[in-house]
């Protein structure tokens, strides 16, 4: 069953002060395009995060989007900047005796100064902030599947609709087709009258040998037995599992070339009316396929 590229996924989980949300959003594209926003400090996980989403998606465009909070405090130390505060101190007192002021130095005054102490943080575990994070990122891409899924249904029911549609219009366009020799008949016979006004004897044989004629080039045989595979085709692709939409657009473009082919070699209004007709399902159809995975 065909899946729609269209979804969205969010999960959330909270385990040993770490709070974790994961939202995914999915959109039509031509390849699988995943792009990743999660807090600087945990960049690491980016690839990690890709390779699990492209083991689940094989097409679209993912954005995943990445909330990590952790309750505990980080900072474990702080780290004094000892050959920058020196510096300081040397350039206070050149300054102090240069100005002759008598105030003197207090511990205080290097806590207004910047990259002196600094606070040092604690190292995540990045092994524990991965298993926090991976069933949260499963669970979301469990739910994007469903949905796309569900919205792929919805897309099966109309393309099958519309593909029935077709194989009922290339019906009619062989029907008619197969009474143009007829019809190729009348008109040489009425173009003729016309012309001589009726003086002269008409040759019932040779009018049927240039219908016949015509009928020939006209002939719509072939284009038709390619466009029943190709719809057979199309049916067993669209039933069959794993990402389809590329073959399934590519049949729609043979599809629409051997409808335009019709178009031009078989003559009689009704049939020029119905190949535009099956042209329209198939530009829907287009429209369908282009958000099944």
């Amino acid at each position: 069953m065909i899946k729609s590229m269209t979804g969205f996924g969010r999960a959330e989980t909270i385990a040993d002060d770490l709070s974790v949300v994961v939202e995914i959003r999915t959109l039509n594209n031509r390849y699988l395009d995943i792009a990743v926003r999660l807090p600087h400090s945990y960049n690491f996980l980016e690839d990690r995060i890709k390779k699990e989403v492209a083991s689940h998606l094989f097409r679209g465009r993912v954005e995943v989007t990445i909330q990590i909070n952790n309750g505990v405090d980080t900072i474990q130390d702080f780290e004094v900047n000892i050959p920058l505060a020196k510096a300081y101190m040397r350039a206070l007192s050149e300054l102090r005796n240069a100005l002759n002021i008598r105030d003197e130095f207090r511990l205080e005054t290097f806590l207004t100064i910047k990259d002196i102490i600094n606070p040092v943080k604690r190292e995540e575990d990045s092994e524990l902030v991965w298993e926090r994070l991976c069933p949260c990122l499963q669970e979301a891409l469990q739910k994007v599947h469903k949905m796309r899924i569900c919205e792929g249904e919805v897309l099966y029911q109309d393309i099958i609709k519309r593909i029935n549609r077709i194989e009922e219009g290339l019906n009619r366009i062989q029907e008619m087709a197969s009474s143009l020799i007829v019809q190729y008949q009348t008109r040489l016979k009425e173009r003729v009258l016309a012309l001589t006004q009726g003086t002269v004897e008409l040759d019932p044989n040779r009018i049927a040998q240039e219908a016949a004629f015509l009928a020939e080039r006209s002939d719509i045989t072939e284009e038709v037995t390619r466009i029943r595979s190709h719809t057979e085709q199309f049916r067993k692709i669209i039933d069959s599992e794993g990402p389809v939409g590329r073959q399934l657009n590519f049949l729609l473009q043979e599809l629409n070339r051997e409808f335009n082919t019709i178009g031009t070699k078989a003559g009689g209004a009704m049939i020029s009316q119905e190949v535009v007709l099956m042209k329209s399902e198939l530009e829907k159809m287009r429209e369908q396929v282009q958000n099944v995975e």
